[in-house]
């Protein structure tokens, strides 16, 4: 398939403004901590903790970008591991926390950063001609009970179930399983909760009626193209876009205090 010649938007970065934690701290993660890095907020929608999570790691998040969407910086920025603790004084949506999570990542790492565009390709989720369906709309969540669980039935079968997401985060978690930028242009507002059903290519060396774990492997099924259109009347497309990045200008450790 060839890709598209140009895009006219590229891929937005999270909202931006002047909230800021009550309280908040970043530190350098243990050396003996146990366990892959993480980062959620927890549920009631006050506090945002993480650890063994790299700036590059936390600025994705914050930002809800891809990790190439970031350039620049020390080299200390992808290898060094830091844990997150800070609390909001009140109840706050996921869009609210993620922009004190940015301030408290500005203030603590004392970075400075411009934005430029950079020609990428990137994927476009529009929707289809028949129009969205099977999109529940819910009030508005707490940023703790905001959340898009993904499961993984015996080797290739995907289940994810959204629950107050909006088409933005949704756009942003799917980036995660391609290897570009998923830009929403579906136009679609609100707190959705839906299901998606899909089918993964099959890991290395695993093929249809290989038995693994006592069961026959069987790959029938919609890929993630064919489920987002035939389960949420939402199509997904490669094109080429002059994608926004994030160029890091200075950043220091934070302080140890």
């Amino acid at each position: 398939m060839a890709w598209a010649a140009s895009f006219a938007v590229g891929q937005a970065f999270a909202p931006m403004g002047n909230l800021k934690f009550d309280a908040g701290t970043f530190k350098a993660s243990p050396p003996d901590q146990q366990g892959g890095g993480w980062v959620h907020p927890e549920p009631g929608g006050r506090r945002y903790v993480g650890a063994g999570m790299s700036l590059r790691d936390y600025l994705w998040v914050a930002y809800q970008v891809k990790p190439e969407q970031i350039a620049g910086g020390p080299d200390w920025m992808d290898s060094e591991p830091f844990d997150l603790n800070a609390e909001a004084e009140h109840s706050s949506s996921l869009i609210d926390l993620h922009i004190m999570l940015q301030n408290l990542l500005t203030e603590q790492f004392h970075l400075k950063f411009h934005f430029e565009k950079k020609e990428m390709r990137a994927y476009t989720l529009t929707v289809d001609k028949d129009g969205p369906k099977n999109l529940k709309v819910r009030p508005s969540a707490n940023g703790g009970d905001v959340f898009l669980d993904q499961v993984t039935q015996h080797l290739d079968r995907e289940k994810w179930t959204a629950h107050c997401s909006s088409m933005d985060f949704f756009a942003w978690r799917l980036s995660q399983s391609f290897d570009h930028s998923v830009i929403n242009q579906t136009g679609i507002e609100g707190c959705l909760d839906f299901q998606l059903r899909f089918t993964q290519n099959l890991p290395l060396g695993i093929h249809d009626g290989q038995v693994v774990n006592g069961e026959p492997v069987d790959s029938f099924g919609p890929t993630i193209y064919e489920a987002l259109e035939q389960q949420l009347g939402l199509k997904l497309e490669k094109t080429k876009a002059p994608v926004e990045t994030m160029v890091i200008d200075h950043a220091e450790r934070p302080s140890a205090e």
